[in-house]
């Protein structure tokens, strides 16, 4: 027992130690989106619709070895398009809250840096219609939703970032009751942040 509690007192010693080394830096972030939801089933086709997102963000870097976090707090809209047989188009545009913290690895030099980041997200739907006619169905959007992010960019001046990201939702976001489809957001968003 007392190893153990020796091994989480280190651990405990340890984050102090980096979180004190850390550098903090608080920002706005905004970019567009290219959303659209993968299906369960070829039976509705979906396609791209164009959204934004903008909100605050909060960065964590260890500086020697280039390391950190990210996490912000996105107001963000996504959804799909949909072509009836009968040419009718049917946008279905979802806002959700999304939540995501990403670990981060920048490298380069002082005054220009890549980064690579990877993270999870969580997000909750704050805006649009809730259900959709499409194809003699209704679509239902959830109000839950989470997933992976996948990001690269470069910093500027240790100002701005500008970067590409790629989200992979993992939780089912839509739902057609009678042709039995689930979908789920997925999506590439172009952003840029300033950082204070």
């Amino acid at each position: 027992m007392r190893s153990f509690l020796g091994v989480i007192g280190a651990f405990l010693l340890a984050c102090v130690s980096l979180s004190a080394n850390a550098q903090f830096k608080l920002g706005v972030k905004g970019g567009l989106n290219i959303s659209s939801v993968h299906f369960n089933s070829d039976l509705l086709k979906a396609e791209n619709i164009t959204g934004f997102q903008i909100g605050p963000m909060a960065e964590a870097m260890i500086p020697a070895l280039g390391l950190g976090i990210d996490a912000a707090i996105l107001y963000a809209q996504k959804g799909m398009e949909t072509d009836e047989k009968s040419g009718v188009r049917t946008s279905m545009k979802t806002s959700y809250l999304d939540v995501p913290v990403n670990l981060k690895w920048k490298f380069g030099l002082p005054i220009v840096k890549a980064y690579l980041a990877a993270g999870p997200y969580i997000g909750f739907r704050v805006g649009g219609d809730k259900i959709w006619e499409v194809l003699g169905d209704q679509i239902e959007s959830k109000t839950f939703s989470a997933g992976l992010n996948f990001g690269a960019g470069v910093e500027l001046i240790s100002l701005l970032q500008v970067g590409v990201n790629y989200g992979l939702g993992l939780t089912d976001n839509y739902n057609a009751k009678k042709m039995d489809l689930n979908g789920k957001n997925r999506g590439w968003s172009v952003t840029a942040a300033i950082l204070f």
